[in-house]
């Protein structure tokens, strides 16, 4: 267990941690760290086609993402965030690495509202890896306890606090074509 700020450092060092969300506890990292995100689908057995979601603190941590958009598409990602709300946003510049998009030439990018989460995009000055902890195609992990048994020692840091109020992980929607990847 570790305080915000040193996960932080370890983030920013290539570390991977465990914290709880707005719904259940994930797994994050460096989304720019190659080795850093490799780790963390190996732990979730997620093949990196599938992409992770990036979680920030606010819309300045997606400047280059958000700038391009439409005023129009700007309101409705205004209209949600910050929230469990997970948003596929166009990436023409490949401002996200292919290991974070996947297949995809989107990014699937949330602004949290979890106190934590914020904290820790703050610490580490940009936005974060935010996969739900689990195995691919197992429900995710909603306490720190189940955290220590399935992950503990394969990760180098658990941030202790509570999920949020959310009882399901964030809805995806599609920017471009508004269609729901996810409910929520």
């Amino acid at each position: 267990m570790m305080d915000v700020s040193q996960a932080g450092r370890v983030i920013r060092n290539g570390g991977v941690i465990a914290y709880p969300t707005e719904a259940v506890w994930g797994l994050g990292c460096d989304p720019w760290n190659r080795q850093a995100v490799y780790r963390v689908l190996e732990l979730k057995q997620r093949p990196v086609e599938k992409g992770v979601i990036l979680a920030g603190s606010s819309e300045d941590q997606f400047t280059a993402l958000l700038d391009p958009l439409s005023p129009k598409e700007r309101a409705r990602l205004k209209s949600t965030w910050p929230g469990p709300y997970t948003w596929l946003i166009p990436d023409p510049d490949g401002w996200a690495p292919d290991w974070v998009r996947g297949q995809f030439d989107t990014v699937a990018v949330r602004i949290s509202a979890h106190p934590i989460v914020k904290a820790l995009c703050e610490a580490t000055g940009h936005p974060i890896v935010s996969t739900s902890a689990n195995l691919a195609g197992k429900e995710p992990l909603l306490t720190f306890s189940a955290i220590e048994e399935e992950f503990g020692g394969l990760l180098d840091a658990i941030v202790p606090g509570d999920t949020g109020e959310q009882k399901i992980p964030s809805i995806i929607q599609d920017l471009r074509s508004g269609e729901l990847v996810r409910a929520g």
